[in-house]
């Protein structure tokens, strides 16, 4: 997983987080990491997921006949 170094925060930035995260019940590096996220993920941002199903909504959708066959798995045979 990739990480990252940043350098040059005041001791005051570094203090308010310290604090935000023990007002979390998390480390200093965990409240870091939730905010960079909340920043650059929004809650009400589009996911492709949720885009690709609206536009099968709106078209429509898809008939699909999807049947599971209830018979329990076979082992594989390697003769």
């Amino acid at each position: 997983m990739p990480s990252i170094v940043i350098r040059q925060i005041t001791d005051e930035i570094h203090r308010a987080l310290k604090v935000r995260a023990d007002a979390h019940g998390c480390s200093t590096e965990a409240e870091v990491r939730a905010i960079l996220a909340a920043a650059v993920q929004p809650p009400d941002r589009t996911r492709i997921g949720s885009l690709l199903a609206q536009i099968g909504r709106d078209i429509g959708g898809v008939d699909l006949d999807i049947a599971r066959d209830p018979s329990p798995p076979r082992a594989a045979r390697f003769d």
